[in-house]
């Protein structure tokens, strides 16, 4: 979410340190740099958190300047929807002081863009994240950003306690507000923090806004006289807690989208939860309450928020079963065989389903998309018996997710639009569909993310949890299940075989070197036309622009030079794509091989698209040459 920006010159200039005593009389060796110097005089200055400022003043004294270089040798950069760092001392890093310029930033930017903030408002919400060292958390930080717009006579909805994620774009769309602050690193390990931004449509911001937000924050970069002075949040009387009523409309709006209250009660289906250490047991609970169900379980080593997440390596469960194995050991002590599991801020859903034989089926994100977009629009289309209303009818999906939702509404006669990867893309796309009088009923992404409302333009992970949870109940009253089911619709609409993964590569250089190789394959100035026995009909590159199949070869859908993004359609009907992750040091492939209804050798189709993938790593990743860590798939 943040790209870094050098403060000083990029030569090499390790010889020419000075010693020099600071105003704490350490005699210390100072950064090369004389504006890494300054960065570091002005944290001194600055910084009020007792232990952030004793750790620079530390690093300070025993001259370690790798380290003082690593905190504030780049500054964090407002990016996609937001920030997100490590939580520690630094420019580079999430802090007490980086939270406050940020917010000064952001105020600046909602003063000139709503001349009415100081009646509508701003709402801030916040996860269970901390890291003591630096002593910092997700409610401190909240409390800070409160702090800064308060002090500017903002008003401001502060949730008392922690929320899921979309909480916050839902309370910006009910209450008409200006802008929402959700503070959370989703499913990036312990050590992270983020910051997240929506607007005043509920959606998070794209551009020109993250732009004009990120130069608002470089001119206010010194905090405001008020802005440490956090007891303001105790005693304003700008300051207001929307928690309770927006969990019980929240839970109002939801229940609107049940549609089987009677079967759902009397469901013999058990039900396993999981929130991974995060935000969502008591959301969830409730959700689905609402829709009737009596039989949720809840993972009790992982039911309670705690930062540390103790039972995971990675809190994320796209992982898959790595993550779900005390799920797992529930659910079959239990005789439950649906189990719902979220990441830690809830606005993702990953679910898996026991077969036959006793093991475990984990959904993909494709999978689930195109199970939740079939059940959505059966249950829309029972509501909706005029065959005209199919005209301002819409599903998204990103461009990197499967096309199933394409072969639906083609087949069904409603719309289907594609986006940029992201859900601020398919948010402010929704919206602005909306707004033009149609229906979106649902929007999704590979990685385990799905809008299942209207009501809230962003991913939901405790909507689609109700949701998939009465659409397995359901299908329990035909003698049928999720598996059987995605089967059915891909024999109804066409099989969508997908497989994604990613390596790991800390060197941007190697990761920039691999798609300027794909540019430039084999030196010829030109694309690559095979790989392998597999032949290129097409590319679009969208960090350059340009689109083989498109009459002016220009691509259609926004591009972006600070990321890179290259999509491969072959001649046997498969589309490969490869990019950056905005937020981790990842390089990722998302392919789907598609093929029409009636196709039933599953297995070759398989056996296809694994051979691709395979000439997919080994002629455009060159994983050995390139020194990447190859991740499972």
């Amino acid at each position: 979410m943040y790209e870094p920006v050098s403060f000083g010159r990029e030569e090499d200039t390790t010889q020419h340190n000075t010693i020099q005593q600071d105003r704490l009389g350490c005699w210390v060796v100072m950064a090369e740099s004389v504006d890494l110097d300054r960065a570091i005089v002005q944290w001194l200055e600055w910084d009020k958190n007792p232990q952030t400022l004793a750790e620079v003043r530390r690093l300070n004294c025993d001259g370690d300047i790798d380290q003082l270089r690593e905190c504030f040798g780049s500054r964090m950069r407002f990016g996609t929807a937001g920030m997100r760092s490590t939580m520690g001392p630094g420019f580079s890093r999430i802090n007490d002081l980086t939270i406050i310029q940020t917010t000064q930033g952001l105020c600046r930017c909602l003063e000139k863009s709503f001349s009415d903030i100081k009646d509508r408002g701003v709402v801030i919400g916040f996860d269970a994240r901390a890291h003591p060292p630096s002593g910092s958390s997700s409610k401190r930080f909240a409390r800070l950003a409160a702090t800064v717009l308060a002090s500017q006579g903002i008003p401001i909805y502060l949730f008392s306690r922690i929320t899921p994620t979309p909480l916050v774009p839902f309370t910006v769309s009910q209450l008409k507000l200006c802008a929402g602050i959700m503070v959370t690193a989703s499913h990036n390990p312990k050590q992270d923090n983020g910051y997240k931004v929506y607007w005043s449509n509920g959606a998070q911001i794209i551009s020109p806004h993250d732009k004009e937000i990120a130069k608002a924050i470089e001119e206010n970069l010194e905090p405001w006289s008020e802005s440490w002075n956090d007891k303001l949040v105790d005693n304003s009387s700008l300051i207001k807690d929307p928690y309770e009523d927006m969990k019980s409309k929240y839970l109002e709006c939801l229940q609107k989208h049940c549609f089987n209250r009677d079967i759902n009660k009397e469901t013999k289906l058990k039900f396993v939860h999981t929130s991974v250490h995060g935000v969502g047991h008591e959301f969830v609970q409730a959700a689905l309450a609402s829709f009737n169900f009596t039989n949720l379980l809840a993972v009790p080593e992982q039911k309670d928020p705690d930062p540390e997440f103790p039972t995971v390596k990675y809190p994320n469960p796209e992982e898959g079963k790595d993550v779900l194995t005390l799920s797992f050991a529930l659910a079959d002590k239990e005789g439950a065989t649906v189990i719902l599991a979220n990441d830690p801020d809830a606005d993702r859903l990953a679910v898996a389903e026991k077969q036959e034989r006793g093991e475990w089926k984990v959904f993909s994100g494709n999978e689930l998309g195109a199970l939740l977009g079939w059940w959505i629009f059966t249950c829309w289309k029972k509501q909706n018996k005029e065959p005209s209303s199919l005209k301002k009818t819409y599903m998204l999906s990103s461009t990197v997710s499967s096309k199933i939702l394409q072969a639906i509404a083609l087949k069904e006669g409603f719309h289907f639009e594609e986006t940029l990867t992201g859900f601020k893309w398919m948010g402010n796309k929704a919206k602005e569909l909306i707004d033009k009088g149609n229906t979106v009923l649902f929007a999704f992404e590979e990685a385990i993310g799905y809008m299942s409302t209207e009501f809230v333009l962003d991913k939901d992970g405790v909507s689609a949890a109700a949701i998939v949870a009465e659409m397995a109940s359901y299908l329990a009253t035909k003698n049928t299940n999720l598996t059987q089911q995605l089967k059915a619709i891909y024999e109804e609409y066409g099989y969508h075989l997908s497989k994604a993964s990613y390596f790991i590569c800390h060197k941007p250089e190697i990761i920039s070197q691999i798609f300027q190789n794909l540019r430039n394959y084999n030196e010829t100035n030109q694309y690559p036309k095979t790989c392998g026995s597999f032949a290129v009909s097409d590319i679009r590159d969208l960090t350059t622009g340009y689109d083989s199949s498109q009459p002016d070869k220009k691509a259609v859908l926004p591009t972006s030079s600070s990321s890179q993004m290259i999509t491969f359609t072959f001649k046997n009907g498969c589309v490969a794509t490869m990019r950056t992750s905005g937020t981790e040091p990842k390089v990722k492939y998302y392919t789907e091989l598609c093929a029409p209804p009636g196709n039933s050798d599953f297995e070759k189709l398989k056996e296809e698209l694994n051979d691709l993938v395979n000439a997919l790593v080994e002629h455009f990743f060159q994983p050995d040459k390139n020194g990447l860590t190859s991740q499972p798939t």
